[in-house]
């Protein structure tokens, strides 16, 4: 309730994109994860084309960040929100309605296209109008959105008792009341007419050395986030032998997002320099991955009910740490990333800054599942929690050195962009 009275004290439009990245999360999560079942046992699709699909998704979000964020500064961030939700509807639709390999591809690209056009289009707008209260707008924004990640996984699994494409045009439904309400609510924004070309923007952002040494210092935090869905539910089904247990790292995270966000954020923001609280996060986030090395170096299996709880308990602990690093960390990254450059070219860095998250992500996981094959089959269950925890630390340490040479910005004092 505190969150919600909080969302009170914001503009409308604001409020909306709260609410709505709740909607979003809900529609993706009760689809997306989903899908490769679907795909191969009910279309009877082999692992390889699966893999095609899902990574063309993937690919078409990730890849494309860029064009959303430099049509968020060229076209306004309202009319590429509302282009984004509508393309998501049409996407969501189309796995509901296609069963061929074409058609699911064309569902995969315009879902993944709409991820791209609405992420930085709505941090944009998000940033612009919450003026100095950005770092609560994003702390909100992150409550919403893992309160969508955790309803939605349980709305899908309740709607595939009935069928896949109950769920799939639920989620298009989700998005395309969304759509309607951005074009009835979110107020137009005049954007001043840009001098230059995309190019030159690109070029701009591109050539901001403090801003790409800051965007690689977060990989750490983008790797590591990603292990709540990776290495976190796996260990937490390791250690207990119940699958179920993986739900549980996710309403811990809920949990301690909805009671804890807002007041970690607005505690920490009178408390010294945002830079501060980023590495302070980071190193909580590195600190998480140790409780479970130990268990992991420790023990074997449980041998029963109370042995599985008292397994269960450093990969929870980590679980929780994790969350409380995301927590701190996240809403002052938020903050930060518009201060690099000029406020004309605001969807140019998120869209860039999302770029090397996405990058970030796709290669981490593939170390961290690289560390994970190669400790199971050497007997080294500590070797994927070892290196995120390395990961974190390295990350903490590069947002540390940055704040020390003061290429980092700050509410008071925005960055100067450093020459190419």
């Amino acid at each position: 309730m505190r969150a919600w009275r909080e969302t009170r004290r914001f503009p409308l439009a604001v409020q909306l994109l709260l609410v709505n990245q709740l909607g979003v999360n809900i529609g993706f999560y009760l689809l997306i994860p989903y899908l490769a079942m679907h795909l191969t046992d009910h279309l009877g699709m082999s692992a390889a084309v699966v893999g095609i699909v899902l990574g063309v998704r993937n690919l078409s979000q990730q890849g494309l960040f860029i064009i959303g964020g430099s049509a968020s500064d060229r076209l306004g961030a309202r009319g590429v929100i509302i282009a984004g939700c509508a393309l998501r509807t049409a996407g969501f639709a189309l796995f509901a309605l296609g069963d061929d390999l074409a058609v699911l591809l064309a569902a995969s690209v315009l879902s993944g296209l709409a991820g791209a056009l609405f992420n930085p289009a709505v941090r944009t707008y998000i940033a612009q109008e919450a003026a100095e209260r950005k770092a609560e707008a994003f702390a909100l924004f992150n409550v919403f959105a893992t309160t969508g990640a955790l309803i939605g996984p349980l709305l899908g699994s309740a709607l595939l008792l009935v069928d896949f494409r109950t769920s799939a045009l639920t989620a298009a439904g989700i998005f395309a009341a969304l759509t309607a309400a951005q074009a009835l609510v979110l107020p137009v924004r005049k954007v001043e007419p840009s001098k230059g070309t995309v190019l030159a923007d690109w070029r701009e952002v591109l050539g901001n050395r403090a801003f790409l040494a800051f965007a690689l210092a977060m990989v750490g935090m983008f790797t590591l986030e990603n292990q709540l869905y990776l290495l976190l539910p796996d260990g937490a089904r390791r250690a207990t032998g119940w699958e179920g247990a993986a739900g549980l790292v996710f309403l811990l995270g809920t949990v301690a997002n909805l009671t804890l966000q807002l007041r970690i954020t607005r505690a920490l923001k009178e408390r010294g320099d945002r830079a501060r609280w980023i590495a302070t996060g980071l190193g909580l986030m590195a600190l998480a991955f140790l409780p479970p090395a130990a268990m992991a170096a420790g023990s074997g299996g449980p041998d029963d009910t109370a042995d599985a709880v008292l397994h269960a308990l450093p990969v929870l602990v980590g679980a929780l740490l994790l969350h409380l690093g995301v927590m701190v960390a996240q809403p002052f990254v938020m903050e930060l990333v518009p201060g690099f450059g000029r406020p004309e070219l605001t969807g140019t860095y998120f869209g860039i800054f999302y770029v090397f998250s996405g990058i970030a992500a796709a290669v981490g996981n593939t170390v961290v599942g690289w560390a994970m094959d190669a400790g199971e089959r050497g007997d080294a269950d500590w070797l994927p929690w070892t290196c995120c925890a390395l990961f974190g630390l390295v990350s903490a340490l590069g947002v540390a050195r940055l704040h020390r040479l003061g290429a980092l910005p700050s509410p008071s004092k925005p960055a100067v962009p450093a020459p190419a």
